[in-house]
């Protein structure tokens, strides 16, 4: 156990480290900061520290820098969050309030998330695999062309153009619809999706079956798991805080159900975030980085996550608030969808 002023130690040496990107010595912190003790004392601080693994000399007679371990003690012990300022409130209400849609919203979230932070930024669709079939509709293009439109209670919208082997009159379409709506409505994906099976094996024609089977299709894409993510550029300009290459953390941000797993694994804390770091994320190939995330829903959808990936050597307090405050907006946003 480490005591309080140690503790506070630490939090001087990750804060100065995270401004500075410079190892942080005794007599720096006696400079800086009004502890009231000598630089001894601190260095004694400090060896209580580097012996508990919390922080680690880069270079002989360097300072020191927070280990990861000494990153997730700050973290948890951090009660105070950097609140955004109004400016950022704004720019968030006005960027993502003129979204179009569902799709347009998630692209506007992921990159201004990205902006906040300066960091690679993620968003999950919402979580498919428990949404519901809110309606289908069928629009006549042309004699021999159609256009499905599966829409659901996630917000999702699949959209598809059907040729179909013979023409359609609009009458023939609008009872077909009807029919179809009848058995999937208010259903979930896999009951969906068994109920067309069955119409499908009574399909009268043609036509049915092209419509029954593009709809199949809809509704099996409706159940993968999705991320958008922004600001990979991030990574490269936060390259020295890597010891090696960065293509690994590239490769594995690529890698969605990769991400999408870790993000599945994340347990919130009681400010609704949930933070991995370092060696926390080695199994996932992130043993380098920190991931922040919040989860967000929308009427009738499941928790879905946001979040943001970067170096271990990143602004908790600023980026946390930034995660929570946008996952907070958007399930505002969502909601009134």
């Amino acid at each position: 156990m480490v005591s309080e002023r140690s503790l506070e130690v630490l939090r001087v040496i990750v804060q100065d480290y995270v401004a500075n990107r410079e190892p942080v010595g005794s007599k720096t912190i006696v400079e800086r900061h009004s502890f009231g003790v000598s630089a001894a004392t601190i260095r004694n601080d400090m060896a209580q520290l580097e012996e508990e693994e919390l922080i680690a000399a880069p270079h002989t007679s360097s300072g020191r820098v927070p280990t990861d371990k000494g990153y997730r003690l700050f973290v948890d012990h951090l009660s105070e969050l950097r609140p955004l300022s109004s400016a950022q409130r704004h720019a968030i209400e006005a960027f993502l309030g003129a979204s179009a849609d569902l799709d347009d919203v998630l692209a506007r979230t992921v990159r201004l998330l990205s902006q906040l932070t300066h960091q690679v930024a993620l968003v999950q669709y919402p979580s498919r695999h428990q949404a519901r079939v809110r309606h289908v509709e069928l629009v006549s293009l042309a004699p021999r062309r159609l256009m499905s439109v599966a829409i659901f209670d996630s917000g999702q919208v699949e959209q598809r153009v059907i040729e179909t082997p013979a023409d359609v009159d609009a009458s023939t379409l609008a009872d077909f619809r009807a029919v179809v709506n009848n058995v999937v409505v208010d259903r979930g994906l896999l009951d969906a999706a068994a109920a067309l099976d069955v119409l499908a094996a009574d399909a009268r024609d043609g036509v049915e079956s092209s419509i029954l089977a593009t709809l199949q299709e809809q509704f099996a894409a409706n159940r993968q798991e999705k991320l958008i993510i922004a600001g990979a550029a991030n990574l490269v300009r936060t390259e020295e805080d890597f010891r090696g290459s960065i293509l690994p953390v590239l490769e594995a941000v690529e890698e969605q159900v990769t991400l999408l797993r870790l993000f599945s694994e994340m347990e919130a804390d009681q400010r609704g975030v949930s933070v991995s770091i370092g060696r926390e994320n080695e199994s996932f190939g992130l043993g380098e980085t920190s991931v922040l995330a919040s989860g967000y829903s929308g009427t009738g959808a499941a928790v879905s996550r946001l979040g943001v990936l970067g170096p271990l050597r990143m602004d908790y307090s600023s980026n946390i608030s930034a995660v929570r405050a946008v996952a907070r907006y958007l399930t505002r946003l969502l909601g009134e969808a």
